[in-house]
């Protein structure tokens, strides 16, 4: 295993996988170091480093506003009747979350307000 002082001097942005793997063990290797220790300035580097490459090569998109609406009721432990309040009536949840009715703009309003989903997300951006 490379010294700190090595694996500092080496740092480069990530070009491919094996770098990409190498760096991920740095962190698993460093990721219970003290804080303000040399330790830790390097972990940060790293993070930076891995942080780069996956939001260049690992995109999430957001989940489509039903599948976000489906994802916090599990999050939150929330039945379709909890919804009622968002939709109007617990018939309508249902066909929305079946797809066979879309929201309305009243509807993301409340969801938004109320379950905390992002209006984007929602609007489907």
């Amino acid at each position: 295993m490379k010294t700190l002082l090595e694996i500092k001097s080496s740092l480069k942005p990530i070009k491919g996988k094996e770098e990409y793997k190498e760096y991920l063990t740095i962190i698993d290797s460093l990721i219970d170091c003290q804080e303000d220790s040399p330790e830790e300035e390097v972990l940060e580097l790293v993070s930076i480093l891995v942080e780069s490459y996956e939001t260049k090569h690992f995109l999430i998109e957001a989940p489509d506003p039903i599948e976000a609406i489906k994802i916090r009721m599990e999050e939150e432990g929330l039945k379709k009747k909890d919804l009622a309040q968002y939709f109007g009536s617990a018939s309508r949840v249902s066909e929305v979350l079946n797809r066979k009715r879309p929201l309305t703009l009243d509807m993301m309003r409340k969801i938004h307000r109320g379950l905390g989903i992002s209006a984007n997300t929602l609007l489907a951006i």
